[in-house]
């Protein structure tokens, strides 16, 4: 099984097209983007289409659409984060929905990803709020080591429409490859990380990872190009 998931509710307005394309979603928590509205409206149509609903916490920067570090002390982002996972549970609860998993978004995954300190407040953030849920992580990555230490369950991650560089980071969206937005592209990656545990780095050279999930981003322009291709072809 091949799970793709993205990132909604970040106010786009086209989870409508991109629910029936997708297995699995996670959804902005208001601090980065979205409101109440539309988690409750992205949350309905995850119910309709069967799709797996994931909570998407950030750090509280909307200015910068979650994708700067923010200089902010462990206690309030644990404060922000438990903040954003309560209220996206109780709009869930609203609709009698299961949270199947936890997504961060942004800078805070990928800080996490090396950092075990900010890793840490992240698990206890999540823990404080869920008595059980999945979290997406990225292979050989300092959160996946403090998640299975604290008993969470963890869903290898890998991102579909990205490039990676040689120790398995994501290429900064600074540069301007960081992005895949050729479809055929998209998919040839997912396939080889799927069929073979290999990547291709941004160098050429061939990494291993592992991944059951794979993320294309709803605010890539081609998005919905890339996901009809990605439906059809797997």
């Amino acid at each position: 099984m091949i799970d793709i998931n993205c990132d909604l509710g970040e106010g786009f307005n086209n989870e409508h097209i991109i629910m029936p394309l997708i297995s699995s979603c996670n959804i902005s928590c208001g601090a980065h983007a979205g409101s109440l509205e539309i988690m409750d409206k992205v949350i309905q149509l995850a119910r309709k289409h069967k799709v797996k609903i994931g909570a998407h916490p950030s750090f509280p920067d909307r200015d910068n659409f979650g994708r700067n570090v923010l200089d902010i002390s462990n206690s309030d982002l644990q404060k922000s984060l438990e903040d954003q996972l309560t209220i996206f549970k109780d709009r869930a609860l609203l609709q009698n929905a299961t949270i199947h998993h936890v997504k961060p978004h942004g800078a805070l995954y990928n800080l996490i990803a090396i950092n075990s300190e900010k890793a840490s407040v992240v698990i206890a953030a999540i823990q404080h709020v869920f008595e059980a849920v999945k979290l997406y992580v990225p292979y050989q990555s300092r959160i996946e080591e403090i998640a299975i230490q604290s008993g969470l369950e963890i869903v290898y991650e890998a991102f579909a429409d990205r490039r990676y560089n040689e120790d398995l980071s994501l290429v900064s969206r600074t540069f301007s490859n960081a992005l895949i937005k050729d479809k055929q592209e998209v998919l040839k990656q997912v396939q080889k990380i799927a069929n073979k545990q290999l990547v291709t780095t941004v160098n050429f050279h061939e990494k291993k990872i592992k991944a059951s999930t794979f993320c294309v981003h709803g605010d890539t322009k081609n998005a919905i190009e890339i996901l009809e291709y990605l439906h059809k072809y797997l």
